[in-house]
């Protein structure tokens, strides 16, 4: 075998890490539009998402929404598909009703069925039924479960479903702990998670989901840091999730210590998982815990509410070096500094909270955190509380990561979806697509400016003729770094009820050299 086709399977791998899983082919030059030997930016041909198990609520009334925006280039051809991740199998092809009607019972000497192969086809049936299934690129469809049965979920999208192929679940719980509107966007498989701003105390309740996609069996190491370092766990290592399954953990079994802030690390031996926190408060309702951007020198918290009554940041820095954050709030006139918290100050491999109050003051704003020299790396979250005291709700904001190219919100309604938009290094152009609706509706387009060290609660377009929810995609035109977050907001007995999404890259374009070119810099 040649060094060429070495490098170009090396190249595959190194992009199929950096995805979870994601596939591409060699580019034809000529259908990519560029020359022999030139890269060319393909759309992914296959990639994966996992979905937490949303909730153990009796009460709770879950929405899934599935989306792939229109990309030029992809494949005519295709499937996106979620299943229950109990389902130990997944047809890779489409099934048509047809197709299903073919899956015939045992039969008997003169040719009829038995009613044990009408049971074991209708079961059979159930089993390979998908949640959710996308039909067309640009049309997000929808799928609702109630109570504690609605299933965690696993799936996979090829062809032209795949290059930005989005997930979300949104659960309101009308009463008990945890309370409100609780969302999160599915997101891929991979081997390591950063969770600052978990908790074991009393008040809390907060569970780690673990979801592994694969046929084979993961193992995970689950560290807890709190204010003076690493905490003792007591069954925190070599945890096994079972293959295509997800694992609950209730992070207070973990430990006998009982600590308001906490850093979750998951650290997966073999195999890989997705990992999200639920964080559940008896009194402030609860949301979800996306995992923080990896650790880093400089770190974006983007969209914090402008009616935010308080804001509460939880930041750790692996290893032994202290460091002094510089504070900065990205606000809709440019980069400020809050005072009294110009700078605050890490102590290596312990968990540091501070209170930051009503930081927006009524405006939108965006967290921005820089080490010194960004030598130092730190990873972050805020819990942000809204409304009045005895009817209050919490959301939490990690340190997101930018948006290269494109990113997609789901599960917008015309009313109640603030999108906001921050440009902390340099001034951008962003074009915003309002999709079709689950129901009906024609897309909108709007193309907007964000200056530099500023943070915009944009008026994103909505779909003419709209029938249920619709899909927010962000594309970055020019300028940039640009970072982004979707809140969802409604209003039930007094309660602000919310949720906010950070809206990381959707990975869906790759940059691919032809093959005559060494890849092997694609390795990492």
């Amino acid at each position: 075998m040649n060094r060429t086709t070495l490098s170009l399977i090396a190249g595959a791998t190194a992009l199929a890490a950096v995805t979870g899983f994601a596939a591409v082919s060699a580019p034809d030059p000529e259908a990519a539009g560029q020359r022999t030997g030139a890269a060319a930016t393909l759309p992914v041909e296959r990639t994966g998402l996992l979905c937490p198990r949303p909730s153990t609520s009796d009460l709770a009334e879950t929405t899934y929404t599935s989306f792939t925006p229109v990309t030029e280039g992809a494949d005519d051809k295709g499937t996106a598909v979620l299943r229950s991740a109990a389902q130990q199998s997944a047809p890779e092809e489409n099934e048509d009703a047809e197709g299903e009607d073919e899956k015939d019972g045992e039969t008997t000497e003169k040719g009829e069925e038995t009613e044990k192969g009408d049971k074991d086809a209708a079961k059979d049936d159930k089993a390979d039924r998908p949640v959710l299934q996308l039909k067309e690129p640009g049309k997000p469809v929808t799928a609702e479960a109630d109570g504690a049965d609605a299933p965690a979920l696993v799936g996979t999208a090829d062809g032209r479903f795949a290059s930005g192929w989005t997930a979300q679940q949104t659960t309101e719980v009308a009463a008990g702990t945890g309370r409100g509107l609780q969302g999160v966007a599915c997101s891929a498989a991979d081997t390591q998670f950063w969770f600052p701003g978990a908790s074991t105390d009393d008040s809390r309740t907060d569970y780690i989901h673990l979801t592994n996609p694969d046929d084979s069996a993961a193992v995970v190491d689950i560290e807890l840091y709190g204010k003076d370092g690493e905490l003792e766990t007591t069954v925190g290592e070599g945890i096994t999730v079972k293959p295509r399954s997800a694992e609950p953990v209730l992070l207070s079994t973990l430990t006998a210590e009982k600590q308001t802030d906490v850093t979750v690390h998951v650290v997966v031996r073999s195999g890989r998982v997705g990992a999200a926190v639920q964080a559940l408060d008896d009194e402030t309702g609860g949301d979800w815990l996306p995992a923080s951007a990896d650790p880093s020198g400089r770190l974006v918290l983007p969209g914090i509410p402008k009616d935010a009554k308080a804001v509460r940041l939880v930041a750790f820095t692996p290893g032994d070096a202290d460091v002094d954050l510089k504070v900065r709030l990205a606000a809709p006139s440019g980069l400020i500094t809050p005072a009294g918290n110009e700078t605050l100050h890490l102590k290596g491999g312990m968990t540091a909270a501070f209170d930051l109050g009503d930081l927006t003051r009524g405006e939108a704003g965006s967290l921005v955190l820089t080490a010194p020299d960004g030598s130092v790396p730190v990873v972050a979250a805020v819990r942000v509380l809204r409304g009045e005291e005895g009817k209050q709700e919490s959301a939490f904001i990690p340190a997101a990561r930018p948006i290269e190219t494109r990113a997609t919100a789901l599960d917008n309604t015309a009313k109640g979806t603030t999108l906001s938009v921050t440009a902390p290094e340099g001034g951008a152009e962003i074009k915003v697509t309002a999709s079709a609706g689950t129901k009906g509706g024609t897309p909108q387009t709007k193309t907007y400016s964000i200056k530099s060290g500023t943070t915009q609660d944009i008026e994103a377009p909505v779909p003419a003729g709209l029938k249920g929810g619709y899909a927010l995609t962000v594309e970055t035109r020019s300028g940039g770094p640009v970072y982004a977050s979707r809140t969802l907001a409604s209003t039930e007995g007094g309660v602000p009820y919310f949720t906010v999404q950070p809206l990381p890259d959707d990975r869906g374009m790759v940059a691919v050299p032809d093959a005559s070119e060494d890849l092997s810099v694609l390795q990492r």
